[in-house]
């Protein structure tokens, strides 16, 4: 018992951990920038976009929240990098936001994607997933995208056999947009409640 809850702590602490460095991350580049730019101009774009993307924010929404920036800059004829601060916090929290139905989808045949940067947990998550949706009585199969990571699939087909739940695989290596979609594809022929898609710490900001 000694051992597991030790394993448990070492668990929620790498992600805590890993969390953490994200967030210090964006935050301590955010506060560098804005002390140390002297003017809004493309160098201070540039480097604001470099900020975000190694953040982990992802392309896209880097994309979305500083077209909004550059737009409120220019209607608001702001110059002082330190006046748009709060712009960009009120457009990321805007970004964030996802609605009061967001969880609508466990009402019905769901795809749920776990992304997150390497090393904080995703693969375990995925079988702690499936335990509590099997357990509650949901048909669910795990999709292990991740096929960069050795690993990866060794440590899905054991927790899945824990779990008494099935497994979309492919070759290390492989393409993991042709796992998903075989996932997907299994999912429907197989009348799943929950499929669980893990993925590689590189792929939520990329094409896949």
């Amino acid at each position: 018992m000694a051992e597991e809850k030790e394993k448990k702590k070492g668990f929620f602490a790498r992600l805590r951990e890993g969390l953490s460095r994200t967030r210090d991350g964006v935050i301590s580049g955010m506060d560098r920038l804005f002390s140390g730019s002297a003017q809004i101009d493309e160098d201070f774009y540039e480097e604001l976009e470099e900020i975000m993307i190694t953040g982990d924010i992802g392309v896209s929404a880097t994309d979305e929240i500083l077209t909004k920036l550059k737009k409120q800059v220019r209607e608001q004829h702001l110059k002082d990098p330190a006046q748009c601060r709060e712009l960009l916090i009120q457009n990321i929290r805007e970004q964030m936001h996802v609605g009061e139905d967001a969880y609508d989808f466990e009402k019905g045949p769901s795809v749920v994607l776990i992304i997150g940067v390497n090393g904080v947990g995703k693969t375990t998550s995925v079988a702690k997933l499936a335990s509590i949706y099997k357990a509650d009585g949901r048909k669910v199969l795990i999709a292990a995208a991740d096929t960069f990571r050795a690993a990866a699939k060794d440590q899905l087909e054991v927790w899945c056999g824990r779990a008494g739940v099935d497994m979309i695989s492919g070759a290390e290596g492989a393409d993991p947009g042709s796992v998903v979609y075989d996932a997907v594809t299994a999912a429907k022929a197989r009348h799943t409640d929950v499929l669980l898609i893990d993925t590689a710490g590189r792929l939520h900001n990329k094409k896949i």
